[in-house]
């Protein structure tokens, strides 16, 4: 069956679109972002496009659980999981787990500048 449509732009709301876009960037290697205050994207080829919009009272997602809701979740596989964490780290990332599943597989949940969860995963080949 082919499909409905194609995935062409993923979009975060934020208070500082500036803020996560650079964060975004470095997390991933893009090339700079484009737009103004209110909204900044990423190129993401081959995905699409990577946006950030501006949200007055923006509230950041909880995790785990809590009041509001996780919204989005990035999985980002990494070869050397503590490079990862420390480029994360400075680059902005809040770690919000210590290393889970030591070993092999092993992963660490983090926070973007605006609060949305994501994990940095080893996998062995």
């Amino acid at each position: 069956m082919p499909a409905i449509g194609s995935l062409v732009q993923l979009i975060l709301e934020c208070g500082d679109p500036h803020e996560l876009a650079r964060f975004w960037q470095q997390m991933l290697d893009l090339p700079p972002a484009t737009g103004d205050d209110e909204w900044r994207t990423l190129e993401w080829a081959p995905v699409g496009r990577l946006s950030f919009h501006r949200v007055a009272d923006y509230e950041p997602p909880t995790w785990p659980g809590g009041g509001g809701s996780q919204q989005l979740h990035f999985d980002l596989l990494v070869d050397d999981l503590a490079l990862a964490c420390a480029r994360a780290e400075a680059a902005g990332a809040t770690a919000l787990t210590e290393v889970l599943d030591p070993g092999p597989k092993a992963w660490r949940i983090y926070a973007d500048p605006a609060g949305h969860p994501f994990c940095l995963v080893s996998v062995p080949e």
